[in-house]
């Protein structure tokens, strides 16, 4: 939710008339700490980030008037179910609605109620037409090895149970710790 918050507030400071893909990216670089682990080092998400942030001093200055398309409908099967439906009204761009749709269902394969930031960020890194891609591309950052990392790293759970056992603590009850032994 924080992502989803943090995009929409972006897009109305900078003007443009839909959330889109570099929106989501910006938000979820910023606030999800497991998202800048997917970029394997600082210096590529200090560049992603710089990037992001010109965006709205000039660089993205061309997006405002259009809407992102993308070539979503030839990567993931959840654009297919939203052909012909009309994604300017509800503020979102096709690319970024597809790119939540498919982040929920990876989560949902998982076994997860919840979608990661991981999740979202393999989605809109994985569709080479998005602007998260370009913004990556300039960034020097390879969208189909970053959308693979993040992938990977979204799909290794954790267990809460077995972590609490190797950091010493005891489940109680009701899956609570109990003291440290």
């Amino acid at each position: 939710m924080t992502v989803v918050t943090g995009a929409r507030r972006r897009a109305l400071r900078d003007g443009d008339r839909q959330i889109d893909t570099a929106h989501l990216l910006h938000s979820l670089v910023e606030s999800d700490p497991e998202v800048g682990t997917a970029f394997g080092g600082g210096q590529q998400l200090a560049r992603v980030l710089g990037y992001l942030v010109q965006r709205s001093i000039g660089y993205g200055l061309r997006w405002q008037r259009s809407v992102e398309e993308s070539g979503a409908g030839r990567l993931l099967p959840a654009t297919r179910g939203a052909e012909g439906q009309d994604d300017r009204g509800s503020g979102w761009s096709p690319a970024a609605t597809v790119a939540l749709e498919e982040a929920f269902r990876r989560a949902a394969e998982r076994g997860d109620t919840r979608a990661r930031g991981l999740d979202l960020l393999a989605v809109v890194a994985a569709d080479p037409e998005s602007r998260a891609a370009e913004v990556l591309r300039r960034a020097g950052v390879d969208p189909a090895a970053l959308s693979a990392r993040a992938g990977a790293l979204a799909g290794a759970r954790v267990d809460t149970g077995t972590a609490a056992l190797a950091e010493g603590a005891v489940p109680w009850r009701d899956e609570e710790p109990s003291q440290q032994v």
